[in-house]
């Protein structure tokens, strides 16, 4: 199967505005799985600082149980158009992001566990993330689709 991505070349001007979010949880240690769907808008900083606000909500189901769920990143901005610099809300580094080829991975090491994130886009319109989790604490495949709300 031949893939195909989508070069981004102002990541920023590209993520702006809201997602719908699907993302599929696999505990490979145990087996069990999990499902999370919402929305991720991003919006200006609200200190009017260039980059944008990531803020993700919505529903998690896990073991049969729905909770809500929600998390805040900022994009800033990277030393190119199609490159960011991910922070959590506490402005901690998290990864880089360059989609300029429409493909990028990124390791952020947490704790003894390595997260290991594959960025794609599909289109003006689909993205994808798939976030590989493992070490002592974890084993975690976190597969995540973005479509542009309309």
């Amino acid at each position: 199967m031949e893939s195909r991505f989508w070069p981004v070349q102002d990541v920023l001007a590209h993520l702006a505005g809201r997602w719908n979010v699907e993302r599929a949880v696999r505990d490979l240690a145990s087996g069990e799985e999990g499902r999370f769907s919402g929305t991720t808008v991003f919006s200006p900083l609200e200190d009017g600082g260039d980059g944008l606000l990531h803020h993700e909500s919505g529903t998690f189901l896990w073991r049969g149980t729905p909770r809500p769920a929600e998390r805040t990143l900022w994009f800033l901005p990277g030393d190119s158009a199609g490159t960011a610099r991910v922070r959590f809300a506490d402005g901690r580094p998290f990864h880089d992001l360059d989609l300029t080829t429409g493909r990028h991975v990124a390791d952020h090491p947490c704790a003894a566990d390595l997260y290991r994130g594959e960025f794609t886009v599909q289109d003006a319109d689909h993205w994808r993330t798939v976030w590989r989790v493992g070490g002592p604490a974890k084993d975690l495949v976190l597969t995540t689709g973005y479509t542009r709300a309309g």
